[in-house]
């Protein structure tokens, strides 16, 4: 539901946006999830204190089981077989990643970054032909936060379009031949794996805090770069705990590890979300213009714009904590932060609707659409911008 936000009295709600209380200030909509016998105390209280509200999705188990029921006839055998318009489980895409590996092995290769914090291995895909000993590089990641997981489903629709359109379409031959694509469709292994299994909307990692009983870090809050200042929680149990230090989760330390290793050679950081229908550049832990301002602006300007050519559906864009709001410890900022100059927080489709249960039905028209915004920034990188 959209809640138009003043004082509620204390309820256990899940927040889905924003993704932390500090955020929410009046006037404002915020997207709450509220257990079946508090929602009968809330709406009442709601109603009296005269704060509107919508009720977007009334029955979220049914909503949630309509996506991860039983399917049948799934053939993941061939690449042609493997169906991109639905959610995948941690295991197929994993089994998908190994059949890319044998099956394209002059455009692809996998390798492990490392191993999560229950012991999964960090799949990363690289994407591209051999065409030279030195090439620039564009980093994608999808799914640190476990919930999110049309992240994960354009990540593998990016490379599935990459393979069959590399032949017959003159741009992506072009972003093969010049770069190298790391892509990583699964960033926080434990977490969507336990968002398969136990709580769809989980948005942590799945590390154990001893002292609180609690679990889980926000991967997207534990970055070296003004670790655990405004946006981010010191509190174990709270959605946007920072951890006990930078680069505690074995996840972050892991990508942190390989992108500083790579920094050279690794020209733009995309990292995809949802949901707020956004496209964000840094900063995201203050209010300042970056130095490469005009380069990264008009490249968000054109990729907004292609994005919206598919379906009419228009992104807003620019500093994440002005466009957003203020969060410390993002990768997007260690990224930038780290020398990769275009460093780009994709946050997909809805604006609420269904939050984080975006029917299927609704994959391929987001992946398309995404897909034109993300070859214009791979472009735009080809060229040289002053």
């Amino acid at each position: 539901m959209h809640v138009n936000y003043r004082l509620v009295p204390a309820l256990q709600v899940d927040l889905w946006q924003p993704s932390s209380p500090f955020h929410i200030v009046e006037g404002t909509v915020a997207d709450v999830r509220v257990p079946q016998n508090t929602s009968r105390s809330l709406l009442p209280y709601l109603q009296q204190a005269n704060i509107q509200y919508t009720i977007l999705i009334s029955d979220l188990q049914q909503a949630i089981e309509n996506q991860t029921g039983v399917r049948s006839h799934r053939n993941r055998r061939s690449l042609s077989g493997y169906n991109y318009e639905v959610y995948h489980s941690l295991e197929e895409i994993e089994e998908w990643m190994h059949y890319l590996n044998r099956t394209y092995s002059d455009l692809v290769h996998m390798f492990s970054v490392g191993k999560s914090y229950e012991g999964r291995p960090l799949y990363v895909l690289k994407l591209g032909k051999r065409s030279r000993p030195y090439k620039k590089a564009v980093w994608i990641d999808c799914g640190i936060h476990a919930r999110e997981w049309i992240g994960p489903a354009f990540c593998q629709w990016f490379v599935k379009e990459a393979l069959q359109t590399y032949q017959t379409d003159p741009d992506m031959r072009k972003m093969l031949t010049h770069l190298y694509f790391y892509i990583m469709p699964v960033f926080n292994v434990d977490g969507y794996y336990f968002s398969w299994t136990n709580d769809r909307f989980w948005r942590k990692t799945r590390s154990k805090n001893v002292r609180f009983h609690c679990y889980g870090v926000d991967a997207n809050r534990n970055w070296k770069v003004k670790w655990c200042d405004e946006g981010a929680s010191l509190h174990p149990c709270d959605d946007t705990y920072c951890g006990p230090f930078p680069e505690s989760e074995p996840e972050v330390k892991a990508v942190a590890h390989f992108l500083r290793k790579h920094r050279k050679q690794i020209k733009a950081y995309l990292s995809f979300h949802a949901y707020a229908q956004m496209l964000l550049y840094p900063y995201s832990y203050k209010y300042a213009t970056i130095p490469n301002f005009n380069c990264v602006e008009s490249a968000a300007y054109n990729a907004v714009n292609a994005l919206q050519s598919a379906y009419g559906v228009r992104y807003r864009y620019g500093p994440a904590s002005s466009t957003l709001y203020v969060s410390s410890g993002s990768s997007m900022d260690w990224a930038y932060k780290n020398g990769i100059p275009y460093a780009f927080a994709f946050e997909l489709r809805d604006t609420g609707h269904f939050g984080f249960l975006l029917p299927e039905t609704l994959i391929k028209p987001t992946c398309t659409e995404t897909m034109l915004a993300v070859k214009n920034i791979t472009l735009h990188l080809l060229k040289k911008c002053h």
